[in-house]
């Protein structure tokens, strides 16, 4: 193997424009209603840490650089990550189109229509929501067709068989279905609740809740952003949280509310439905809840069982297992708790923290033993479950200009390989996909400096401890396990 120093290393135009991130997202968010600003709602609260004056860029406080009528000024994805990408980058069709490959960045989309805020993918076809009000279809990694909303931008999205699920930043549940004699054409069928169910609601007093003073609302239906949607395809429900601080729990057959809970008090930033009847719940209040199911008669009713967190950090994201064996939580302070389950009492029991990110995670995805963080810093950390229950870091994915908003994984096997693909979406209009497998290996360092491979055919796959090593812009902890993430990590971080 030959290894021989990056001479692309070092950007000096990119060092002269840098400047501080937390100007740059103030700026961009102000404008886009994103949640990565500091509002309460948001979804990555208190996410970018405060830094000193010294950190910004001199030719950013030149009064002679004050002209903000520029467009490029405006830009708040200037520059490239400074990190290393461990994935080959492959752009000539040849190797993107190579089955054999791994591990790599097999392919970009992008369509400059908005921002990427949600993902969903379903047999070939990739779905994918924007602040555009647009939701795109891609299959086999090219635009297939589209179907547009009137209003509010695709938060969320949900495929059950033949109909789509969207939330949006309006508040409403729209509901979307394939034409069978034209399957690029996608069309309305319905939103949650129904029009009429709607209506038979608000006749009655009782269904109003107080949203604030002297305002009331029905409450079947969202009256702030629908952030998260989780669909139980056994039962057949479908679970929506909302910056309203609700859970609602839906009957997919008949699209009705069969149930509504005020859940937190403050938004509810994810949901996620796991076996045995449970659904756990992340909100900007710091806490995660575990609600479990019950029968009441022929009426269904969520109890509150457990509460797994509770912090001064919003919660930004949740994933469960395929097993729904263990749990992950991301927050706005760049950290991934996760419990595993006890097998004796049913229980979940902390397992751990995994540290890999600076600012705020925004999105996790599980798939087999892997789990996927993307975060406001732009990359998205591969983490793998071994059988002890510890934690490593596989590798970081960079190349992203703007925070990853989204991740969707499917399985694709090949050869006897447990490989993924896995799509991230980010605020830079973008949407990459990678091809991971859950065989790594390994990279040998040779220089302490960033370096590359520059075999066309080597993985530039590391693991995360030889990155520190590598990068000074790595993580400060880059594993997470009982041992090294304990209860008293948590202490210290606090």
């Amino acid at each position: 193997m030959i290894v021989e120093r990056n001479p692309y290393q070092r950007q000096k135009l990119g060092a002269i424009l840098n400047s501080d991130p937390a100007t740059l997202y103030t700026q961009i968010h102000h404008d886009n209603n994103d949640e990565i600003s500091n509002k309460r709602h948001s979804n990555a609260s208190a996410a970018t840490p405060a830094r000193s004056s010294n950190s910004i860029s001199p030719f950013l406080m030149s009064p002679w650089n004050q002209d903000t009528s520029s467009p490029y000024n405006k830009s708040p994805w200037l520059l490239t990550s400074s990190t290393v990408n461990f994935f080959n980058n492959y752009n000539d069709d040849e190797n993107n189109n190579n089955d054999d490959l791994e591990n790599g960045l097999i392919g970009s989309l992008v369509r400059e229509e908005g921002h990427i805020y949600s993902l969903a993918v379903s047999g070939d076809l990739l779905y994918t929501g924007s602040d555009s009000k647009n939701i795109r279809v891609w299959k086999h990694m090219k635009d297939y067709t589209g179907f547009k909303s009137r209003s509010g931008l695709v938060k969320t999205i949900v495929v059950s068989g033949e109909k789509i699920f969207t939330g949006h930043q309006d508040g409403k549940i729209r509901v979307w279905k394939g034409s069978n004699k034209n399957p690029s054409c996608y069309k309305r069928v319905g939103s949650l609740p129904k029009f009429k169910d709607y209506v038979k609601s608000s006749m009655n007093p009782n269904n109003y809740i107080e949203i604030r003073p002297h305002r009331n609302a029905v409450k079947v239906k969202h009256f702030d952003a629908v952030s998260s949607l989780s669909l139980d395809e056994e039962e057949g429900f479908l679970y929506s949280g909302s910056w309203d601080k609700t859970l609602k729990v839906w009957r997919v057959s008949d699209s009705k509310c069969v149930e509504s809970i005020q859940a937190h008090d403050d938004a509810v930033n994810a949901v996620v439905s796991s076996l045995g009847g449970y659904v756990l719940t992340g909100s900007a209040d710091g806490t995660v809840k575990m609600w479990k199911r019950e029968m009441k008669g022929k009426k269904t009713k969520h109890v509150l069982d457990r509460i797994l967190l509770k912090q001064e950090n919003a919660v930004t994201s949740l994933a469960v297992n395929h097993l729904s064996t263990v749990v992950y939580c991301g927050s706005s302070d760049g950290i991934v708790n996760y419990w595993e389950r006890d097998g004796k009492n049913n229980g979940l029991n902390h397992g751990g923290v995994l540290k890999g990110h600076k600012l705020a995670v925004l999105c996790l995805a599980a798939a087999g033993s892997l789990v996927f963080s993307g975060s406001a810093d732009k990359k998205v950390c591969v983490w793998k479950r071994e059988d002890s229950g510890a934690h490593l870091c596989l590798s970081v994915l960079t190349g992203h200009m703007g925070p990853v908003k989204c991740i969707a994984v499917e399985e694709e096997p090949h050869n006897g390989v447990q490989r993924w693909k896995v799509y991230t979406g980010s605020l830079d209009k973008s949407v990459k996909v990678w091809r991971v497998s859950e065989h790594v290996p390994e990279l040998k360092i040779i220089d302490s400096s960033p370096t590359y491979d520059s075999s066309p055919r080597a993985s530039n796959y590391s693991s995360l401890a030889n990155y520190a090593r590598m990068s000074e812009h790595a993580p400060s902890e880059c594993f997470g396990s009982p041992v090294a993430a304990s209860t008293n990590t948590i202490k210290n971080r606090n």
